[in-house]
């Protein structure tokens, strides 16, 4: 395999999906409970509270609809990335800061070309996945945080 085909392409995990749903709602509600406990006027307190719910409902939208858009991750051994969305074409996308890639799990933040954000939960093992083991090859290359198999 010449060195300019070297790439790695994962599918988007479903379970994965619906635990980062699923996470992201607990904490929503948590935090929404932290707001109505504040010791403050009622109108402050109610106010903080469509404000949390509203943001809250609209990150939810944003993940479901980025994840129903887009079903696999391609990262290029330049660094460059693509999304492949549900029409099969592969767009280009950016990795954003706060993308981790640890042994066995990654936390992959994206923006499309056309500005959908989205973070992706992968995991993986270097010994089952050759293409798990070329993204850790590819993440130490492009100067991401080293990683061993």
């Amino acid at each position: 395999m010449s060195s300019s085909a070297f790439s790695a392409e994962l599918v988007a995990d479903p379970v994965l999906r619906r635990l980062v749903l699923l996470s992201g709602a607990i904490l929503y509600t948590a935090g929404l409970i932290m707001v109505l406990l504040l010791p403050v006027h009622l109108a402050v307190t109610v106010g903080s509270s469509i404000v949390c719910v509203v943001g809250c409902v609209r990150e939810q939208i944003r993940l479901r609809r980025a994840y129903r858009s887009f079903s696999r991750l391609r990262l290029g051994n330049d660094g460059a990335l693509r999304v492949l969305d549900r029409h099969g074409n592969w767009q280009a996308a950016r990795l954003l800061a706060g993308s981790v890639l640890l042994r066995h799990a990654g936390w992959i933040r994206v923006r499309t070309d056309e500005g959908c954000v989205f973070a992706e939960l992968l995991r993986g093992r270097c010994r089952r996945s050759a293409d798990w083991r070329r993204l850790q090859v590819i993440w130490r290359h492009v100067g991401a945080v080293p990683v061993s198999c």
